[in-house]
Protein backbone atom coordinates (compact mmCIF):
# COMPACT_ATOMS: atom_id res chain seq x y z
CA UNK A 1 0.00 0.00 0.00
CA UNK A 2 2.97 2.23 0.69
CA UNK A 3 4.06 1.55 -2.70
CA UNK A 4 1.02 2.98 -4.44
CA UNK A 5 0.73 5.82 -2.52
CA UNK A 6 4.35 6.73 -3.10
CA UNK A 7 4.09 6.21 -6.66
CA UNK A 8 0.67 8.10 -6.47
CA UNK A 9 2.37 11.06 -4.88
CA UNK A 10 5.29 10.70 -7.75
CA UNK A 11 3.22 10.96 -10.51
CA UNK A 12 1.53 13.62 -9.15
CA UNK A 13 4.16 15.91 -8.66
CA UNK A 14 5.50 15.36 -12.11
CA UNK A 15 1.82 15.69 -13.36
CA UNK A 16 2.43 19.33 -12.59
CA UNK A 17 5.67 19.96 -14.11
CA UNK A 18 4.43 18.49 -17.69
CA UNK A 19 3.17 21.31 -20.15
CA UNK A 20 0.05 20.67 -22.37
CA UNK A 21 1.94 20.20 -25.60
CA UNK A 22 4.08 17.53 -23.93
CA UNK A 23 1.33 15.57 -23.21
CA UNK A 24 -0.52 15.27 -26.83
CA UNK A 25 -0.35 11.76 -27.36
CA UNK A 26 1.49 10.22 -24.55
CA UNK A 27 -1.88 9.80 -22.35
CA UNK A 28 -3.94 7.67 -24.48
CA UNK A 29 -0.49 5.62 -25.45
CA UNK A 30 0.22 5.29 -21.59
CA UNK A 31 -3.39 4.56 -20.94
CA UNK A 32 -3.30 1.57 -23.78
CA UNK A 33 0.39 0.30 -23.34
CA UNK A 34 -0.52 0.15 -18.96
CA UNK A 35 -3.29 -2.19 -20.05
CA UNK A 36 -1.18 -4.35 -22.30
CA UNK A 37 1.62 -4.44 -19.86
CA UNK A 38 -0.66 -4.83 -17.23
CA UNK A 39 -1.75 -7.69 -18.80
CA UNK A 40 1.76 -9.61 -18.67
CA UNK A 41 3.06 -8.14 -15.43
CA UNK A 42 4.37 -4.87 -16.42
CA UNK A 43 2.05 -2.28 -15.85
CA UNK A 44 4.77 1.14 -15.67
CA UNK A 45 7.60 -0.36 -18.43
CA UNK A 46 3.61 -0.65 -20.15
CA UNK A 47 2.45 2.94 -19.84
CA UNK A 48 6.18 4.39 -20.32
CA UNK A 49 6.43 2.59 -23.95
CA UNK A 50 2.66 3.49 -24.52
CA UNK A 51 3.66 7.53 -23.61
CA UNK A 52 6.98 7.41 -26.10
CA UNK A 53 5.06 5.67 -28.84
CA UNK A 54 2.00 8.14 -28.62
CA UNK A 55 4.12 10.78 -28.76
CA UNK A 56 6.18 9.81 -31.85
CA UNK A 57 2.77 8.85 -33.55
CA UNK A 58 1.53 12.78 -32.34
CA UNK A 59 4.69 14.15 -33.52
CA UNK A 60 4.53 12.03 -37.17
CA UNK A 61 0.81 13.49 -37.33
CA UNK A 62 2.03 17.16 -36.95
CA UNK A 63 4.69 16.88 -39.07
CA UNK A 64 2.36 15.67 -42.01
CA UNK A 65 -0.59 17.73 -41.41
CA UNK A 66 2.62 21.08 -41.17
CA UNK A 67 3.41 19.93 -44.88
CA UNK A 68 0.49 19.66 -46.06
CA UNK A 69 -0.86 22.57 -45.58
CA UNK A 70 2.53 24.78 -46.14
CA UNK A 71 3.42 25.02 -50.18
CA UNK A 72 7.15 24.48 -50.83
CA UNK A 73 8.62 27.79 -51.61
CA UNK A 74 10.54 27.74 -55.17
Amino acid sequence: MRRMFAGVVVAMGLAGFAGAAEAKGCIKGAIVGGLAGKAVGHGFAGAAAGCAIGRHQANKRDRARNDAVQPVAR
